[in-house]
């Protein structure tokens, strides 16, 4: 500005310098990462791994076979355990059957009444009364 009075000067010369001091402490605040910032950049591990933590911990609470689930199992276990008791008894049964239709040395009374069951065979004066199971 050439032909404006000393104090407009002045005046852009002073606006000059506020803008650059204010545009030097807007790059100084910038390039010096906030307090904030700081801590929250601290704090992202270990909240990740409290978050983990908690996830695993309500898991062996809470889960399936987590602690909660313990009576449930050992319910299940008793029930179970009655079921194999019938089925070992059901086995010893049909284990018995087997030996004694074996061909070396047959009960015949069993091959009899096999016989008669699987043929419909009986004698004359024989009644067959079928009896349900």
């Amino acid at each position: 500005m050439p032909g404006a009075p000393s104090s407009a000067r002045k005046n852009v010369v002073n606006t000059g310098l506020i803008h650059e001091s204010r545009c030097a402490r807007i790059a100084a605040v910038i390039k010096k990462p906030s307090l904030l910032r700081t801590m929250l950049r601290r704090a992202i591990a270990p909240a990740a791994l409290m978050i983990v933590g908690v996830f695993f911990g309500g898991y062996a609470i809470f889960g399936p076979n987590g602690a909660l689930a313990y009576g449930d199992i050992e319910r299940q276990l008793a029930v179970k355990q009655q079921q194999l008791a019938m089925l070992d008894k059901t086995r010893a049964e049909l284990k018995n059957r087997v030996d004694l239709l074996d061909p070396k040395h047959a009960d015949p009374d069993l091959v009899d009444e096999l016989a008669r069951k699987d043929l419909g065979v009986a004698h004359q004066d024989e009644v067959i009364v079928p009896l349900e199971k």
